[in-house]
C-alpha cells in the first residue's frame, strides 16, 4: 500500500499540505495513492542529511559500496508483481516494457557494482619524485579522483526506472561517494516510491550513513528549484526537455558557488538515406524504420524524428513503402493526458510549417491519450530556411527531408542542433563516397550508427548517450555506462604526501591491488 511520503534519509515525512496523484492515460483516470509534496523544511533536511552522510560515505570502500548497489537491485527484484503493476498503471506501458526496463535498471546497478568493487575507476596516476632531476627536482604526485558531494537527480518522465529513482544517474552517483537526493516525477510518483523504499533498505540493511539516499515528491517546479539553488548540493542529474534542462542548467550556473547540470534533453536523430542504400534494401528499411518510429509511441529520446535523403526514384519508393507500413501500427498509448496533447500541438505545428505535406497519418479513431502516428515530408531549401522543423516532436512522428543533391544534404546536416544519435543507412563503398558527409555527422552527434535504428541504448562501456548541446549540456560526458560516473567525481593531487597518510589507491604497497598508471606505465604492481 503506498503511503505517499517523502523519503528524508532512514525516516518518512509528509509535513506539506500540497497533495497530487497519478494518473493512468490508459485507462484515462487518475490513480488511487495521494502524494505530498516536500516543504521547504524538508529539502533543508535531506540536504542536511545527505551533506553529513558525505563525510562518512565517500569514505566507504569499494566492496562496501558493491554491497550497497547489489542489495538495492536485489530489493527491486523483491518487489516483484507490487513494482511492475504500479508503473504499468502509471504509465500505459505493457508489462513487458516494464520487466524490460526493471532488467536494466538491476543490471546498471551491478554494473556499477562490479566497477567500484575492482576500484581501477579512480585513475590513480603516480609520477614518483626524481629529487636529482636538472635543472628542477620533480616532487613526488599522485592523483585521483574523487566524489563531489551531494547530487540532485531528477526523475524521467518516459523512463520510472531505468532513468529515475534507482536509475542511471542514481547507481552512478552512489558508486562514486556521492549522496543522491531524488526529485521523484510526478508521474509516477508510486513507482518512485516502492523504488526509493528499496534504497532505503539497502542502505539501512549495508550499514550506509543516513541520508545517503533520499526521496522527494513535488508535482511542480519549486522543489526542483530550491534543491537546485541549495549551497549543499554539488551536482545535478537531469533527463528530460530542452526547456526544463536549460532551466537547471542555468540555476546551477548562476548559483555563488556554480555546480555542474549534467541535462540529456532533446534530440531528433538524424536517419541519412543514401541512394544506394534505398535503390538496394528501401523496402526493407522502411518496414524496419515504420517500426522505430512507433515503437514505445515514440516516447524515446532516441526516436528518428527526422530523416534525410536526396531526391530521386529510390526515395519515393522509400518515402511510399514508409507510409504504408506505418499505417498498419495499432496506436498506443502516451504516458500521461499532458504529453499527449504537447504531441498533438508540437505535430499540427510541424504541419503547418510551409512546404511541409503529410504522406502518411493514422486517421482512425483512437482511445483518449494514444497517438496518432505522421510522417511529412519537407524540401532541402524549406528545412534550410525553416529552424521551426529542426525542432523535436515527442511522440511516434518523423519528418522526410528531401535534399536537391549531396551538397544540400551535407548542408543540412551541418545546420542541426546537437543530437544524441545520427544513423547512415548506405552500402559499404557509401562511406568512402560520402566521407565527408560522415565527418560533418559526426561533429553534430554523440553516437554514429550503421545501417540501423537509433531506438535502443545498449548499456555497456563503449556506449556514448550525450552530445553537442542541446543534446545534453556537456558532451564531453556519457548518461550510459560505466563510464557516467565520471560526472560526479573531480582529480585531486597529493604532493610529497607521507605514504602512510595517503588514500589505500595511492600507496605504495597497492594494497587494493588496482591498476594504476605509474610513471607512465600501466601496472598493478607496487613500487
Amino acid at each position: 500500500m503506498l503511503h505517499g511520503k517523502n523519503f528524508i534519509g532512514d525516516r518518512l515525512s509528509a509535513n506539506g499540505t500540497v497533495t497530487f496523484k497519478t494518473f493512468n492515460p490508459l485507462l484515462n483516470l487518475e490513480n488511487e495513492g495521494v502524494f505530498t509534496e516536500a516543504t521547504e523544511e524538508e529539502i533543508d533536511e535531506a540536504v542536511r542529511l545527505a551533506t553529513e552522510a558525505f563525510r562518512a560515505f565517500r569514505k566507504k570502500t569499494g566492496e562496501e559500496k558493491s554491497a550497497f548497489l547489489n542489495a538495492i537491485a536485489d530489493e527491486i527484484m523483491a518487489l516483484d508483481q507490487e513494482l511492475i503493476s504500479t508503473y504499468c498503471s502509471e504509465t500505459g506501458l505493457p508489462e513487458g516494457r516494464a520487466k524490460g526496463e526493471r532488467g536494466r535498471t538491476v543490471g546498471q546497478l551491478r554494473s556499477f557494482a562490479d566497477l567500484v568493487k575492482e576500484g581501477s575507476w579512480v585513475e590513480a596516476t603516480i609520477d614518483t619524485a626524481l629529487p636529482d632531476r636538472q635543472p628542477i627536482p620533480r616532487p613526488d604526485l599522485r592523483k585521483m579522483m574523487v566524489p563531489l558531494g551531494p547530487v540532485v537527480v531528477f526523475g524521467a518522465s518516459n523512463f520510472p526506472l531505468a532513468y529515475s529513482t534507482a536509475g542511471g544517474d542514481t547507481a552512478s552517483a552512489l558508486a562514486a561517494g556521492c549522496p543522491v537526493i531524488v526529485k521523484s516525477h510526478p508521474m509516477h510518483a508510486g513507482t518512485g516510491e516502492l523504488v526509493a523504499s528499496a534504497v532505503a533498505k539497502a542502505a539501512l540493511d549495508t550499514g550506509m550513513p543516513d541520508g545517503v539516499f533520499s526521496n522527494l515528491n513535488s508535482s511542480g517546479i519549486e522543489v526542483g528549484t530550491q534543491l537546485v539553488k541549495h549551497p549543499g548540493i554539488k551536482a545535478v542529474g537531469f533527463t528530460g526537455s530542452i526547456r526544463g534542462g536549460r532551466a537547471l542548467f542555468n540555476l546551477g550556473s548562476q548559483r555563488p558557488e556554480p555546480i555542474p547540470v549534467f541535462a540529456e534533453m532533446g534530440s531528433i536523430n538524424p536517419v541519412i538515406l543514401l541512394p544506394k542504400a534505398l535503390s538496394e534494401k528501401g523496402a526493407e528499411w522502411a518496414t524496419t524504420y515504420a517500426g522505430s518510429i512507433t515503437l514505445g509511441t515514440g516516447q524515446f529520446c532516441t526516436n528518428p524524428g527526422l530523416q534525410l535523403g536526396i531526391r530521386g526514384d529510390a526515395l519515393d519508393a522509400y518515402i511510399s513503402k514508409l507510409s504504408d507500413e506505418i499505417l498498419t501500427k495499432s496506436p498506443t498509448s502516451m504516458l500521461h493526458p499532458n504529453i499527449a496533447s504537447s504531441y498533438d500541438k508540437n505535430k499540427a505545428q510541424a504541419v503547418a510549417q510551409s512546404g511541409t505535406a503529410v504522406v502518411a497519418d493514422y486517421e482512425q479513431e483512437v482511445q483518449e491519450n494514444f497517438a496518432r502516428q505522421m510522417v511529412v515530408k519537407v524540401s532541402g531549401k524549406d528545412f534550410l530556411e525553416n529552424s521551426t522543423l529542426h525542432l523535436e516532436v515527442f511522440g511516434p512522428f518523423s519528418m522526410i527531408v528531401e535534399c536537391e543533391d549531396a551538397a544540400q544534404l551535407e548542408k543540412a546536416i551541418s545546420q542541426l542542433e546537437g543530437q544524441l544519435t545520427g544513423t547512415v543507412l548506405a552500402e559499404n563503398d557509401d562511406l568512402s563516397e560520402h566521407a565527408s558527409l560522415v565527418d560533418t555527422l559526426q561533429n553534430r552527434v554523440g553516437r554514429l550508427i550503421f545501417n540501423g535504428v537509433p531506438t535502443g541504448v545498449e548499456v555497456s562501456p563503449a556506449m556514448q548517450h550525450g552530445g553537442p548541446y542541446p543534446a545534453s549540456s556537456d558532451s564531453r560526458f556519457t548518461a550510459v555506462g560505466i563510464h557516467s560516473i565520471k560526472r560526479w567525481v573531480r582529480p585531486v593531487s597529493y604532493q610529497n604526501w607521507p605514504n602512510e597518510a595517503l588514500p589505500d589507491e595511492l600507496k605504495n604497497e597497492n594494497p587494493l591491488q588496482i591498476s594504476r598508471l605509474v610513471n607512465n606505465e600501466s601496472t598493478d604492481r607496487s613500487i
